[in-house]
């Protein structure tokens, strides 16, 4: 897409250089101090809201495309501020400026023009009318101008090094079997997202050193319980489990990238960061969540191992004495068009929560949340008890074993703990 300028004091004067190189680093935050009444709207929280907006909101993008669009609109505005505050170790490279621009005006200018680059031309009209709101808000002179020509730069230097990261999705499918634990569709066609395992990562080295040991053994009696299990308590039709665990697979259904986002943008909120320490947060999170999600879905081709579901119905083929089959099963979620192992929803979970507390440094985090289209609101007190609640919301939606669950826990947090030791470190 061609790159996208306001006319007036927002227009673009000069260009700077941001070479590639990663970055290594703890996440502690600096001390988180109140915004000034006077100061102006924090712009990482303000394109966060419209990055939402537009790639969740308009395009409807689904939770994995939607984790890795916010993670390159967030890393060319962690970038942009960075480059005016040099208080961590940069996502792409070195870079050289001045500490009197404007962090707000190059952290619109980065989201704007990253945005522009990742949406439909029909979508400009929009965007610049919150780009120039945004550069309203930012005092005249020339702390704007450098601002813009550095989010302007982050913004072009992120495009280019995220051009060719294996986006925006399509073949080769998951591969597909007939045999006991081979995953196969539940409705013919419907076998997608094997692209997102093959998605360049944004901080990780490689996705498969993240690598989970795998399903349980068919045969075993571990694995005759845990379908048991999932048979009894994730049915549709289910007279074991309870209301509140009903509500709980229910809540947990929404799509997970915006349901979590809009958890962290309320954090943030409540946090009451700066525009500086909000780059980070959200960069930290959205690139920790997103290599999660490919070194998820990587693990998922490596094992294309049968859902609830398929395994329930054809519980007579799998081998194990202690199995009986139900062929009418049938989970109370639908079932999505990839394979079990591991889930998903939890990997992206749990980086999202262990990122979080090495950001806050607690686990103790009040917290809110409501579905979007369902109404259910649930309340948490820590983080770890939204965890808690998305891994057995899973296997009470009838859509993953245990072992997927807790594989999907363990890979996130493998993820958060190797990027918190290892990129965007203070300087």
């Amino acid at each position: 897409m061609t790159t996208h300028h306001v006319s007036g004091r927002g227009r673009l004067r000069r260009s700077l250089a941001i070479t590639s190189a990663l970055g290594a680093a703890t996440l502690g935050m600096s001390p988180v101090l109140p915004v000034d009444a006077d100061e102006p709207t924090n712009q990482v929280l303000a394109w966060d809201a419209h990055a939402y907006a537009e790639l969740i909101g308009v395009a409807g993008q689904p939770p994995p495309t939607a984790a890795l669009h916010l993670a390159i609109v967030h890393g060319a505005m962690y970038d942009a501020v960075n480059s005016i505050t040099d208080g961590h170790e940069p996502y792409l490279g070195d870079h050289t400026t001045v500490s009197a621009h404007s962090v707000d005006a190059a952290a619109a200018t980065a989201a704007h023009h990253v945005l522009a680059g990742l949406l439909p031309d029909g979508r400009d009209a929009q965007l610049d009318a919150w780009y120039q709101e945004s550069l309203d808000a930012i005092p005249d002179g020339p702390a704007e101008d450098g601002g813009v020509a550095v989010g302007q730069a982050a913004a072009a230097a992120v495009l280019a090094d995220r051009a060719d990261d294996g986006r925006p999705g399509g073949p080769p499918h998951f591969r597909e079997g007939q045999g006991p634990g081979q995953w196969r569709p539940v409705t013919a066609g419907a076998n997608a997202f094997a692209w997102v395992g093959r998605v360049k990562p944004f901080l990780i080295e490689r996705a498969s050193d993240f690598a989970t040991p795998g399903p349980l053994p068919l045969t075993s009696p571990a694995y005759a319980a845990e379908l048991d299990e999932v048979k009894r308590l994730g049915s549709k039709t289910s007279s074991e489990r309870t209301e509140d665990q009903t509500e709980q697979a229910r809540f947990w259904s929404d799509h997970t990238t915006a349901l979590w986002s809009r958890i962290l943008r309320q954090i943030a909120t409540a946090q009451q960061l700066r525009t500086e320490d909000s780059a980070r947060y959200f960069a930290a999170l959205y690139m920790s969540g997103s290599d999660a999600l490919i070194a998820c879905f990587e693990d998922k081709e490596r094992h294309a191992f049968w859902r609830p579901l398929t395994a329930i119905r054809g519980a007579a083929s799998d081998g194990n004495p202690r199995t009986t089959a139900d062929p009418a099963w049938e989970p109370l979620i639908a079932n999505p068009p990839y394979p079990d192992h591991p889930s998903g929803a939890n990997c992206l979970t749990s980086a999202f929560v262990h990122t979080l507390r090495d950001l806050l440094g607690t686990n103790r985090v009040p917290f809110e949340a409501t579905h979007a289209t369902l109404g259910i609101t649930r309340r948490f007190t820590h983080l770890s008890h939204a965890l808690q609640e998305v891994r057995l919301a899973r296997m009470y939606s009838g859509l993953h074993f245990m072992t997927a669950n807790s594989a999907g826990v363990d890979l996130g947090r493998a993820v958060a703990r190797w990027i918190g030791g290892n990129a965007l470190r203070p300087m």
